[in-house]
């Protein structure tokens, strides 16, 4: 994966069209009044404040990975976030501090980190999109999230027109959440992660990353062959852009898993009785957290289930809604994800909500 933006930017010209499709994984989106690129985190930073002085709707947009844009596109300013580069901003004998810029492709990063010998971040290799969205989302895969390795990221405040650095702590991570998700106050220039120097992974978490490593949960497997494996697993799914894969033409996992009080699980358990224990995990206090995708295939929508204009969930992993035709529309995208929510609560009284961000679109 030697670029995961949707379409790469270079230099410092204006991109050359519009149209938003262009720069997002689904291939969706309709066109924006103006698209610049941000090539450092200064030229990012004046991107955003020219827009605002020009009284101006400003959009943030890395690799495209995790958002959904509307066929209206959006009316105002796209900003192309295509900053590159990491340092080492501390270290001792068993810790590095690396910080990377915003725009810095993920995967590649976490590339870097297991050739070092830097254990952290090897369990979410193959994640496209870049380096700031992930505090964003608080990505996390196979066992690992992005907090875990967080010690801060520097942002741009709009409203008070700084730049700063957030304290982990601070950013109100949680299960794919964070302060910046829902606001577009915050405007993310960096993130610095401490990865432990170890050849070593983390202990394995994953039940089926442990079962595909031949090793028992908990155990720890070298570096490279945990990135080699996530990497398997995820491509098994559709979840690593291929160009000539329609399956990845998506935002990966569309809807997140639901957190259910104790009463609500055992609602979703006596509904889903005659088919089966619902998979589901302990979460943080008294919730549980139960598998979307078993709920989506057991409520009737299996894989390649089709919607219209050659949209569909993914052939290879029902929480993926893929652009499979390439040629079909988000109206017809979101369309379909509202056959999917509505028809499993439907079915089980359990509310789906999208993971990636929807722009100028609703479901």
């Amino acid at each position: 994966m030697s670029d995961v933006y949707a379409q790469p930017t270079t230099g410092t010209e204006p991109a050359s069209t519009c149209e938003l499709a262009r720069y997002t994984t689904l291939r969706l989106g309709g066109p924006a009044c103006r698209v610049v690129a941000g090539t450092d985190a200064d030229g990012i930073v004046r991107e955003v404040r020219e827009a605002a002085e020009r009284d101006e709707q400003v959009l943030l947009l890395a690799g495209g990975s995790n958002v959904v844009i509307g066929d209206a596109g959006f009316p105002g300013t796209v900003v192309l976030v295509r900053s590159r580069g990491l340092r080492v901003v501390a270290e001792d004998a068993d810790t590095v501090t690396v910080r990377v810029e915003a725009g810095e492709p993920w995967d590649e990063l976490v590339a870097t980190t297991v050739a070092n010998g830097w254990s952290g971040l090897e369990c979410l290799s193959g994640i496209p999109g870049s380096t700031g969205a992930t505090p964003i989302q608080n990505v996390g895969a196979y066992g690992q999230e992005v907090a875990e390795t967080i010690t801060g990221v520097q942002v741009h405040d709009r409203v008070e027109g700084t730049v700063g650095r957030i304290a982990a702590a601070d950013c109100g991570f949680a299960y794919r959440s964070s302060i910046f998700k829902y606001s577009d106050r915050w405007v993310v220039l960096s993130v610095d992660f401490r990865l432990a120097r170890s050849p070593l992974s983390g202990p394995v978490r994953y039940a089926e990353l442990a079962r595909a490593l031949g090793v028992q949960v908990g155990q720890r497997v070298p570096l490279a062959d945990a990135r080699a494996t996530v990497l398997r697993l995820r491509a098994g799914k559709g979840m690593v852009l291929d160009a000539a894969d329609p399956d990845t033409r998506s935002v990966g996992s569309f809807f997140t898993n639901p957190v259910l009080d104790v009463a609500a699980y055992e609602l979703l358990r006596e509904r889903a009785a005659d088919i089966g224990e619902p998979p589901s995990w302990p979460g943080a206090g008294d919730v549980v957290k139960v598998s979307a995708a078993w709920l989506i295939d057991k409520a009737g929508f299996g894989k390649g289930h089709p919607g219209p204009e050659g949209v569909a969930i993914s052939s290879k992993h029902t929480l993926a809604l893929t652009n499979r035709s390439g040629t079909a529309s988000t109206a017809s995208l979101v369309e379909l994800a509202r056959e999917i929510r509505d028809g499993v609560h439907h079915r089980f009284g359990v509310t789906l909500h999208p993971e990636p961000v929807l722009i100028n679109c609703t479901l």
